[in-house]
């Protein structure tokens, strides 16, 4: 009796958890910085989400899987409309997510404008997600935020899975995949349906997904790989509210204002259509070389009629990324390329009712980024890594504006960045290894910044560029892992957010900012039927340098972040076949504006999830049932940070409730060749 007392006392008071479909906690394999080691052996700061944390929580949403992981923030300012924050990066993000570099399948998903798309996504998609926190210049490109790698992995053998979700708002989804194909060609294809009626008036979302990939083994050292995304979106923008309007009625859209129609009177909303194809082939020359060659080509566009216009996007884009690998002994030694072009055209036109009226702007933008990289990383006996990167990196921009006669253009041409990354990690024994890291960071303008929704072409604004020091210390056994990281971030010219009364978004450099924090992750399996795990996040992030319109904000902390955050998890088996799981976050108070006048309150969020699994002859399924806001939270997931008129609150919502089911048939064997 006393042993259970205790394990109930660490399911609460522990932080959050490892999976109970193992009976230990299993090495987890990094890709990122193109080490492909286990967890414990690479120096940087690294979270991975994986299928099965995807599977413990409420279907049709990454934002409950990432926001466990320390020093990540994904936030949701309505059904469909998501901000990534990895160590600050949302300061950038008014919509979509910029500052963080993202790759799909080993090939560049953001844009050469800097936006990354990832509302696109379902978490069907997915088989796994790492997010390598801090600057990845020296392999990845522009970026001071982080980088995101997603994939999914193919199937070896054929099934096909299926399932059904419905929940509180009016929310329903479906999904379908399918693994099939021989051992020498894997094909897979998913698709999925999603549908919430929202929470607040006007923030219905609608959204279709479909994939489709192939991987031909051609021999035994040459791998051919291609991937289709598309995906359409809808979704109502119910805008921000003030704090008296967030109190009395936190469901109402933005209403009208002066000059300004209300959300509902603009028919504001985001249309928006993605296709994405890449193509990659790798190939293995000798036991010592290897190189990797891959291409890919996107179109999005995008229609959004807003309170202050409507603005519509045409945004093609292609790029290509090369590495070519030289191993011998403990030396590895890699040198690459990655290049994208993009032919934007952004036109702004008057919003009447919802419906395009007299144009105001005619944008044409081309733009461009080139990255030249190697890393050398030296593996020595006694557990010692070396790993020095450099990257070569150059940005160009023009930007056309075809309206105004006689034409108004505006190149910028951003100085070659120089970005190195030197890291050593010693590892003593699987309790213990420490690592260090110095890099450099580095992020000229999104398109969409230097061409805000004011429309008004920003010629001042600048890339912002920081150096990184970093250190930290991983270890553990098969029942318990931790995972401790301590940073300091100094950027220069750091890019912020401003809004205007009618809601439009500009952006300013803030001079210096000073980003430190400590990040730390524990899971724990005291036995084969529990799991625990658990993070906390803590950001100092100040402002050192910064002052407009005579105001100094020095040593203000930056809006938009937490100080503390923490998560909690616990996972119990009760039966082979039923299992609970259990989810607790909790975020500090955050500040709306710079001057740290306005703040939102703190918010703890309670979430759990029934499973049941049955099992057939040649079929499995699962039955699910789950709450989220438990304890029915007034709080806002994605503020509008300095907004005018203190607009800052997107409510969430309140306390919900889902239940579904998904199957999964076949699983034998793959035909042979």
């Amino acid at each position: 009796m006393k042993r259970k007392m205790i394990i109930a006392a660490m399911a609460f008071g522990l932080p959050a958890a490892a999976q109970t479909d193992t009976t230990v906690l299993q090495g987890v394999t990094v890709q990122g910085y193109a080490q492909q080691r286990d967890l414990s052996t690479v120096p940087g700061a690294v979270s991975v989400i994986r299928e099965q944390d995807l599977q413990r929580i409420a279907p049709g949403s990454l934002v409950p899987a990432l926001n466990a992981a320390p020093g990540v923030r994904m936030e949701e300012r309505s059904p469909g409309s998501y901000r990534l924050n990895i160590r600050g990066s949302s300061l950038r993000s008014p919509f979509g997510v910029r500052n963080v570099k993202m790759y799909y399948n080993g090939l560049p998903f953001t844009d050469p404008g800097g936006n990354t798309y990832l509302n696109q996504f379902s978490p069907v998609i997915f088989s796994s997600l790492e997010v390598l926190k801090g600057p990845g210049s020296s392999l990845y490109g522009a970026g001071t935020g982080g980088v995101l790698l997603g994939d999914r992995r193919f199937g070896p053998e054929n099934s096909f899975s299926a399932g059904y979700t419905v929940g509180s708002f009016g929310s329903h989804q479906a999904v379908v995949s399918a693994d099939f194909g021989s051992a020498k060609f894997r094909q897979q294809a998913m698709a999925s349906w999603q549908e919430a009626g929202g929470y607040r008036d006007r923030s219905y979302m609608r959204r279709y997904v479909a994939g489709w990939g192939g991987r031909w083994e051609a021999s035994e050292r040459s791998v051919l790989e291609a991937h289709l995304l598309a995906g359409d979106l809808y979704y109502e923008t119910p805008g921000g509210l003030t704090l008296a309007q967030f109190l009395a009625n936190p469901k109402q859209a933005r209403p009208a204002a002066g000059a300004f129609p209300s959300a509902a009177g603009a028919h504001a909303a985001i249309y928006q259509q993605t296709l994405w194809g890449g193509l990659k082939w790798a190939y293995r020359w000798n036991e010592h070389w290897e190189h990797s060659v891959g291409v890919y080509g996107a179109w999005s566009g995008l229609r959004n009629p807003s309170i202050r216009n409507y603005e519509q996007r045409n945004e093609p884009h292609a790029g290509a990324r090369t590495v070519v690998t030289w191993k011998q002994g403990p030396w590895r030694v890699l040198a690459g390329a990655e290049g994208q072009i993009g032919n934007f055209r952004t036109r702004v036109s008057a919003n009447k009712n919802g419906e395009a009226a007299i144009l105001q702007t005619d944008d044409r933008i081309r733009n461009g980024l080139l990255s030249l990289f190697a890393q050398s990383e030296l593996v020595l006996d006694g557990g010692w890594v070396f790993t020095a990167g450099l990257s070569m990196n150059g940005a160009n921009t023009t930007v056309r504006r075809v309206s105004d006669t006689p034409e108004f253009r505006f190149s910028t041409q951003y100085d070659t960045e120089w970005a190195p990354r030197v890291a050593v990690l010693k590892q003593f024994n699987a309790w213990a290894s420490v690592y260090a890291v110095v890099s450099k960071g580095f992020s000229p303008p999104a398109v969409a910044e230097l061409l805000p929704s004011t429309s008004v072409i920003n010629t001042d604004l600048q890339a912002e560029k920081g150096w990184n020091y970093e250190a930290g210390a991983r270890g553990g056994n098969s029942r318990f892992r931790y995972d401790v990281s301590l940073f300091r971030f100094q950027l220069k010219d750091a890019i912020v957010q401003r809004r205007d009364a009618s809601g439009a978004d500009y952006f300013v450099n803030a001079g210096a900012t000073v980003q430190q924090g400590a990040e730390v992750a524990v899971a724990y399996q005291p036995l084969d039927v529990l799991g625990l795990r658990g993070g906390w996040t803590f950001h100092h992030f100040r402002y050192d340098e910064f002052s407009q319109a005579g105001k100094s904000f020095n040593g203000n902390r930056l809006p938009g972040t937490p100080q503390h955050a923490l998560t909690a998890s616990a996972d119990v088996r009760i039966r082979p076949s039923f299992s609970l799981f259990a989810t607790w976050l909790y975020n500090d108070d955050i500040f709306m504006n710079d001057a740290n006048t306005d703040k939102s309150a703190a918010f703890h969020l309670l979430g759990l999830k029934a499973e049941y699994k049955l099992k057939g002859r040649g079929w499995e399924g699962r039955l699910f049932a789950g709450g989220e806001n438990l304890l029915n939270q007034t709080y806002s997931l994605g503020n509008d940070i300095n907004a005018a008129a203190g607009r800052y609150y997107n409510a969430a919502p309140g306390r919900s409730f889902y239940a579904g089911f998904a199957v999964k048939l076949g699983g034998g064997k793959t035909p042979a060749e």
